[in-house]
């Protein structure tokens, strides 16, 4: 009874307060992933029927000067863009009305133009995507700064894999792995990836340079919302000292460069799990749906603006990498067909394409099930 009873208070207790933040997030996102499908159409010559956010019926909308219709629909859960040529808003093509158009309409047809132009097309929505992340990280490094507190470390707890590596208070990291370290929160996001895996450190100790071997304990931690990560954890900790800086603004230049090296962390983790989900190095059930997504985000709207911003440029990178994955029905999977086709010389058969569709299809509802799934459990808990 307290597993239902614990969803029925969760949802009810923060439906307004998480059900506007999280259509703030995704609208953004979505609107953002569409619109560079959108533009780069447009300049190849595509003729666009539709660009939606949301599925299912239409709320309201209207057409601009070249046709195209664009409307709010009532499933906030994604977006499309309709060519003039598809059959569904899934981009699959409609072979009879293709075969019956005439040489001006073909000039208009998505999947009249070449291989080039429709991969680049598809390939703008991610692209879109990572490029609105770097934007905004640039933005919240220039305006808001970036943290700036030395890796040095202060305490180094019994029993801890930092205790075993040699660890003393006051060494300074300055690089893991080989890449370079010039904050703690810098070493922080490294360790906190890399649970079970043995990391080569280097270390500052006095006037003299250390070489150091940890290997991160995976624990279950705790954020100030009471949700549980389990995260790679040294057992090293930081105290602050009255004097240093703990943020330190950037000029807009840095600040873009430092929104490229974010977002191509975030990216890079975020592959780095999945392959240890399949390798069976991490478990699964740190992946959340759109439950999960609602309840962070209207968690994170408590703490102000920014970081709801900072939430959106995350989950930007996340919906552009999910969507370049090389499954049918994704953006990744028309780009494979894509390569296909340049290689042959000739698209794949429409039934290989059909079939390609639904095994795409079935894996994308299987995805979705899984992680609502995972919502589920972890709201249960919570």
């Amino acid at each position: 009874m307290d597993f239902f009873f614990n969803i029925f208070h969760t949802l009810s207790h923060g439906l307004v307060g998480y059900l506007i933040p999280f259509l703030f997030v995704l609208t953004v996102v979505v609107f953002f992933h569409e619109l560079g499908h959108f533009l780069v159409a447009r300049w190849v010559g595509v003729r666009v029927l539709t660009f939606s956010l949301g599925f299912g019926p239409e709320l309201f909308g209207f057409n601009d000067r070249t046709g195209t219709r664009w409307k709010l629909s009532a499933i906030p859960l994604g977006g499309y863009v309709k060519f003039f040529g598809d059959a569904s808003e899934a981009s699959t093509p409609a072979p009879e009305v293709l075969a019956a158009m005439s040489e001006k309409e073909r000039q208009d047809s998505f999947h009249h133009k070449s291989v080039a132009r429709r991969a680049a097309i598809v390939a703008a929505g991610p692209i879109a995507n990572f490029i609105l992340a770097i934007v905004i990280f640039g933005g919240l490094f220039t305006f808001y700064g970036k943290p700036n507190t030395s890796a040095r470390v202060d305490a180094v707890q019994a029993n801890s894999a930092a205790a075993a590596a040699g660890f003393k208070p006051g060494d300074i990291v300055t690089s893991i792995d080989g890449e370079t370290i010039e904050t703690f929160v810098d070493m922080q996001r490294i360790v906190s990836t890399r649970a079970g895996e043995q990391l080569h450190f280097t270390v500052k100790r006095g006037g003299h340079v250390e070489k150091l071997t940890a290997t991160p304990e995976l624990r279950e931690v705790k954020d100030s919302f009471n949700n549980v990560h389990k995260i790679g954890v040294l057992g090293i900790s930081r105290s602050s000292t009255p004097g240093e800086h703990a943020v330190e603004r950037v000029d807009p230049a840095t600040g873009l460069w430092l929104g490229v090296r974010e977002t191509w962390f975030i990216a890079k983790s975020t592959v780095l799990y999945i392959g240890d989900i399949f390798t069976r190095r991490a478990s699964a059930d740190q992946l959340g749906g759109p439950i999960r997504i609602a309840q962070i985000s209207g968690q994170v709207a408590t703490i102000g603006l920014a970081a709801l911003v900072h939430l959106t440029a995350v989950l930007s990178v996340s919906i552009g990498l999910l969507n370049l994955f090389p499954v049918p029905m994704l953006d990744g999977g028309h780009l494979l067909f894509y390569s296909v086709e340049a290689i042959r010389g000739r698209p794949l058969s429409e039934r290989s394409q059909e079939m390609g569709f639904r095994v795409g299809l079935a894996l994308v509802l299987m995805l979705m099930v899984f992680a609502t799934y995972n919502d589920i459990l972890h709201l249960a808990g919570s």
